[in-house]
């Protein structure tokens, strides 16, 4: 009635199939989860322009100056006179001082202790 070949070719065959039935199913669960993380990726940049919205109306100009209107005595704030402002070159030089830390004991591994652990980036 059936013979060897033909066994062989229906187990190849239900094999094929149930392989190509779980490669649908993994593909389906991965498609969903990539439209998962699209939903958050647009949630998230709809967050940052309305973020972008709420600074830019709380950073107004006339918002401000309304602002420095009425709390002008707790602040005690001042316009910038035109003689405060510099260029780079009109500001003065800082002295540099450079500390000596040679004759100090820095104490810990720099004592001279070896540093036993080892990672995979240090090749010995």
């Amino acid at each position: 009635m059936f013979r060897t070949s033909d066994m062989v070719l229906i187990a190849v065959m239900v094999s094929a199939a149930a392989f190509t039935y779980q490669t649908k199913h993994e593909a389906e669960s991965w498609l969903s989860e990539v439209r998962r993380l699209e939903r958050e990726i647009r949630f998230e940049e709809d967050t940052i322009d309305l973020l972008k919205a709420d600074w830019s109306l709380l950073t107004q100009p006339s918002r401000l100056q309304r602002l420095t209107e009425i709390y002008h005595g707790q602040l005690a704030l001042e316009p910038v006179g035109a003689q405060q402002i510099v260029g780079l070159d009109e500001l003065p030089e800082r002295p540099l001082t450079i500390e000596d830390l040679s004759s100090e004991r820095l104490g810990g591994m720099a004592e001279g202790a070896r540093d036993n652990i080892v990672t995979g980036g240090v090749v010995r």
